[in-house]
C-alpha cells in the first residue's frame, strides 16, 4: 500500500480533529472537494463556509453539493470573496471557534476556468494569519501547495518559510511532501496550540 496522496492526507488529519456540530472553513472552494468533505465531517448540526473569487468556483462548489443525497451535511455558506478577507467576513461570535480551515492553493482545476488566475501570495500570508486566529485550540490548518505551475513554487516556498517562522506558542506544524518529486503538490498543517 502506497501513501496517501497531499489531499487525502489532509483530509485525514482534519477528520480526526472535527466532529459533529463544528464549524470550518474552505478558504478556497475551488471544485468543492473540500468544502463537502468539510459539510460531511460537520454534520447536520455543523457549518462550513467556503471562500472562492471566482463564480464559477462557487457554482461547481453548489452543484457538488446538491449531488450528495446522504442528508448528512451541514449548512454551507458560500462566499464570493477572497480568503483574505476571512476574519471580518465570518461572523464575530465563531472568532477562535473554528474546528479547521482548510486551504488548497493554485488554480481552479476545471474545463474553462483561466489558468492565470492563481491564488496570490500576499493575500494567502494574510488568510493564513487570520485562519491561525480563527481556530480554535487543537484546531488544525490544513495547506495543498502546487509548486509546478507558474507562481506556485514562489508561493510555495512563501508559506513553507511562515510555517517554519510560526511561534511554537502559536502552533505546531508538519511538512508532508515527496522529495524525489520536487514539483509534486504538498501538504504543511498547522495544529493550533
Amino acid at each position: 500500500m502506497g501513501f496517501l496522496s497531499v489531499l487525502s492526507f489532509a483530509h485525514k488529519l482534519a477528520g480526526e480533529r472535527l466532529q459533529p456540530g463544528d464549524i470550518a472553513v474552505d478558504a478556497t472552494a475551488g471544485t468543492g472537494t473540500d468544502t463537502l468533505f468539510l459539510s460531511k465531517a460537520c454534520g447536520p448540526r455543523g457549518h462550513v463556509y467556503a471562500f472562492d473569487i471566482q463564480s464559477k468556483a462557487l457554482s461547481l462548489t453548489r452543484t457538488r453539493l446538491e449531488k450528495e443525497t446522504s442528508g448528512t451535511l451541514s449548512a454551507v455558506t458560500l462566499l464570493q470573496r477572497s480568503h483574505a478577507e476571512m476574519e471580518s467576513a465570518l461572523p464575530l461570535n465563531i472568532h477562535g471557534k473554528l474546528g479547521a480551515v482548510m486551504f488548497n492553493l493554485g488554480y481552479l482545476p476545471a474545463d474553462g476556468a483561466d489558468k492565470a488566475v492563481i491564488t496570490n501570495t500576499e493575500s494567502t500570508l494574510k488568510a493564513l494569519n487570520e485562519a491561525v486566529r480563527l481556530l480554535k485550540p487543537r484546531g488544525i490548518l490544513t495547506v495543498v501547495l502546487y509548486p509546478g505551475h507558474p507562481g506556485g513554487e514562489e508561493e510555495a516556498a512563501t508559506v513553507e518559510a511562515w510555517t517554519a517562522n510560526l511561534p511554537q506558542s502559536a502552533g505546531q506544524g508538519i511538512l508532508y511532501r515527496q522529495p524525489q518529486k520536487p514539483a509534486s503538490p504538498y501538504l504543511i498543517a498547522i495544529d493550533k496550540k
